[in-house]
C-alpha cells in the first residue's frame, strides 16, 4: 500500500477519555485503511464504467462502517463529527468516487444524531424525534440500509432557499413531489432524504423518500468528467408516499441546524483533503520509482522534481490544518470570524486539491496521463471539488470577501 500521512491528535484532550477517544479514532480508521487496496482496485473499473462501487459499501457494511456515525447507544460506531472527518478523508485517500457517496450516507447520520442532540426542540418533538432516530438508525445497523442526501435543485446555492419540491400533507404522511438534481446513489440508496416545503410553511423538512416507492424514478445519463462512480442522476419524484415515520428531523430542526451549525456543509470536504493525500502517496511512488505500470525509473534526485514534490506537500499540510481547525474548533452559533475560518478551509481544500493535481501531473511527467496510472484519474476527480454546493469555492469567496467588514465578526 502506499504511504498514509499520520494521524493527528487536533481537537482531543489530555485526558483519559481523550486518549480513548482517539484510540477509537485510530482504529476506525485503520478499519478503512486495511481495505484500502481493494477500494483502490475497484476505483479503476467504476471510473471507466461510471457504476456505483456496491462492493465497496459491502464492504463498509462488513466492517461496521456503514454505522459509523450512529451514537453508540442506538448499536453504531460512535463516531463523532472530528472522527468521521478522519475516517472519511482516508476513504477519499482511496477513492474519492466512494468518499463522496460514503458522506451522502453519513451526513444524514450526523443531522439526525449530534447535530440534532444541539438544537432547542420541545420536549413533545425531543421524544418523536427520538422515536424516529431510533427506528432509522436500526435500519442501518441491523439491515444495512443506505441513505442518499440530495438537496440540490439547481434554483438557488443557498442550504435553505431554491428548494421547489412540495410535501402535500395526507392522512399518515405526505404526498412528495419534486426533482433533485446530482442524486448520488442514484439506484444504490434505499432511501433518498429530501428537503422540501408543505404549502403555507417556510421551513423545510427532511423526509425519507423511500427508494422502491411508487411514484420514484431515476433519468438522465451519467457521463461526468470526473467522481463517475457516484452516479449522481437525476432524481423524480411524482405524488410518492412518505410516512410520518420518516420525517428524520422536527419540522423547523433543519433550518436551525443549517443557521446554527452550518459545519456540516463541510463534511464534503474530507473526500477530496482524502485524494489530495492519495495524490500525493501516487506522486511519491512515482518519483521513487514503484508505482505499479510506470515504464519510466526513479526521478527523485531531480531538484526540479523535488521542488514540485514541495510545492504538493505544502498544500496538502495547509489543507489538512485548516479543516482540521475548523471542524475541531466546530461549536453552535458560530461567530462570523468563526465561520470565516470555515469558508476559507472550504476553499483552500478544494482548491489546493487540484492545484496538487495538476502539479503532479507536471512533476511526474506524460506518462503520468495514461489512463492506465491512477494520476490521470485523481486529476479528472479533483477538479470538481469547488462547484459544490452549499458552500461552493464561488459562495464561500463571496462571503470571506464581506467578512468582518461590516460587523466586527
Amino acid at each position: 500500500m502506499l504511504m498514509s500521512m499520520p494521524l493527528t491528535t487536533a481537537g482531543m484532550t489530555g485526558t483519559m477519555s481523550g486518549v480513548n477517544d482517539m484510540n477509537r479514532r485510530r482504529e476506525l480508521v485503520d478499519r478503512v485503511r486495511a481495505l484500502g487496496p481493494e477500494i483502490e482496485r475497484r476505483a479503476v473499473i467504476h471510473d471507466r464504467e461510471a457504476s456505483f462501487p456496491h462492493e465497496n459499501f459491502a464492504d463498509f457494511r462488513a466492517n461496521g462502517l456503514l454505522s459509523v456515525c450512529v451514537p453508540e447507544r442506538f448499536g453504531g460506531g460512535g463516531a463523532s463529527y472530528a472522527d468521521y472527518v478522519r475516517v472519511s478523508e482516508e476513504v477519499g485517500r482511496h477513492c474519492g468516487a466512494t468518499a463522496l457517496t460514503f458522506n451522502m450516507h453519513n451526513a444524514t447520520m450526523l443531522w439526525c444524531g449530534e447535530v440534532s442532540d444541539l438544537l432547542d426542540m420541545s420536549p413533545a418533538d425531543r421524544e418523536l424525534h427520538e422515536e424516529i432516530r431510533t427506528a432509522m438508525y436500526r435500519g442501518v445497523v441491523d439491515d444495512g440500509l443506505i441513505h442518499s442526501q440530495p438537496f440540490s435543485e439547481g434554483i438557488a446555492p443557498g442550504a435553505t432557499t431554491g428548494v421547489a419540491t412540495r410535501a402535500v400533507p395526507v392522512e399518515g404522511g405526505w404526498l412528495v413531489t419534486g426533482r433533485k438534481i446530482f442524486a448520488s446513489l442514484s439506484g444504490a440508496a434505499d432511501f433518498y432524504n429530501v428537503t422540501c416545503q408543505s404549502p403555507g410553511e417556510d421551513d423545510i423538512r427532511l423526509l425519507g423518500v423511500p427508494a422502491k416507492a411508487d411514484g420514484v424514478s431515476i433519468v438522465d445519463d451519467w457521463d461526468p468528467l470526473g467522481m463517475r462512480g457516484t452516479v449522481s442522476r437525476t432524481l423524480l419524484m411524482n405524488d410518492v408516499f412518505v410516512p410520518h415515520t420518516n420525517e428524520w428531523m422536527p419540522p423547523g430542526a433543519y433550518n436551525q441546524a443549517a443557521l446554527r451549525y452550518p459545519w456540516l456543509f463541510l463534511s464534503l470536504c474530507p473526500s477530496y483533503l482524502g485524494l489530495t493525500g492519495g495524490i500525493l502517496d501516487t506522486a511519491a511512488a512515482y518519483l521513487r520509482g514503484e508505482l505499479p505500470g510506470q515504464v519510466t525509473g526513479a526521478r527523485r534526485d531531480h531538484p526540479i522534481k523535488q521542488y514540485g514534490w514541495a510545492q504538493m506537500q505544502l498544500r496538502y499540510e495547509q489543507s489538512r490544518a485548516l479543516l482540521y481547525r475548523a471542524i475541531d474548533e466546530a461549536v453552535i452559533d458560530p461567530s462570523e470570524a468563526q465561520l470565516a475560518t470555515g469558508w476559507a478551509a472550504a476553499v483552500t481544500v478544494m482548491e489546493h486539491a487540484a492545484e496538487v493535481a495538476s502539479t503532479a501531473i507536471r512533476v511526474c511527467g506524460g506518462q503520468s496521463m495514461q489512463k492506465n496510472l491512477p494520476l490521470e484519474r485523481m486529476y479528472r476527480d479533483a477538479r470538481l471539488g469547488s462547484t459544490m454546493l452549499p458552500w461552493s469555492a464561488e459562495v464561500c469567496m463571496e462571503r470571506l470577501g464581506r467578512s468582518r467588514l461590516y460587523t466586527e465578526g
